[in-house]
């Protein structure tokens, strides 16, 4: 494994593989907040109901811990578990309003695509400044995200233009790939860059994000602590911690 405190440059490493939320775009916080909104609703209706007493669904706690980072689908499961609540699996194409582990998917998922649509999606300056100074470089770039919004995202931002391979949340259905924590979408970017696991860079937010990057045997593996969640970061697999990509440039 590499020295954290190695820089990135094309001596040490070939590629750098970023996530999308939290890392390079803001919409982190439309996500976190279109989770809650979902969530808040669905367990609204289950106290209003008698089935148990309200209790809100926690950004802080709750987000990271449970959906941050996976799978949309896989996070609407691990949170539900969280709470001892059981639901029919329904498909892809439930409607947003099925008390379903899709229909409550799909639901978060038109929030997020709504507020896409507000203009609400904003890149970090900073993430823009590395991403430019790396491919300046010649060090290779790709997005590894589980949104299935990723193109539009990158668009709304300012920034499809700048990555050479994107393995969002269609590709890994396409290819069959599990979400993270598991290893196998940042595996398949370094795949089709052509580049070894170990003279890459994995750059993330997400507990479930470093896990992945840490178990797919990656060069270095930077997290990235927007709101105070490095001890987390660094416990589950980040080698080094920032608040900003741009304390990465070299």
């Amino acid at each position: 494994m590499r020295s954290p405190h190695e820089p990135i440059t094309p001596g040490h490493f070939d590629a750098v593989l970023f996530d999308l939320d939290g890392v390079l775009t803001s919409t982190a916080r439309i996500h976190s907040r279109c989770w809650k909104t979902m969530f808040d609703d669905f367990l609204g209706r289950r106290a209003a109901a008698g089935k148990e007493p309200f209790r809100p669904f926690d950004i802080e706690n709750d987000y990271k811990l449970y959906v941050d980072g996976k799978p949309r689908y896989e996070g609407v499961r691990s949170f539900l578990a969280s709470r001892n609540i059981s639901l029919p699996e329904g498909t892809p194409k439930d409607l947003p309003t099925a008390d379903t582990v899709c229909g409550l998917g799909n639901c978060k998922d038109e929030l997020v695509k709504a507020a896409i649509d507000r203009g609400e999606v904003e890149a970090y300056p900073g993430s823009v400044a590395l991403v430019r100074r790396l491919r300046q470089q010649g060090i290779r770039t790709a997005v590894v995200s589980s949104s299935n919004n990723c193109e539009e995202v990158l668009r709304a931002a300012g920034m499809l233009d700048l990555f050479e391979v994107r393995v969002d949340g269609l590709v890994a259905s396409k290819l069959h790939l599990p979400g993270k924590p598991a290893p196998d979408t940042f595996l398949e970017a370094a795949r089709m860059l052509g580049v070894s696991p170990a003279r890459a860079v994995v750059v993330e937010d997400a507990i479930a994000g470093v896990q992945a990057g840490r178990a797919g045997g990656f060069g270095l593996v930077v997290g990235v602590d927007r709101e105070g969640g490095g001890d987390a970061l660094r416990t589950h697999g980040a080698d080094v911690v920032v608040t900003d990509l741009d304390e990465l440039m070299s």
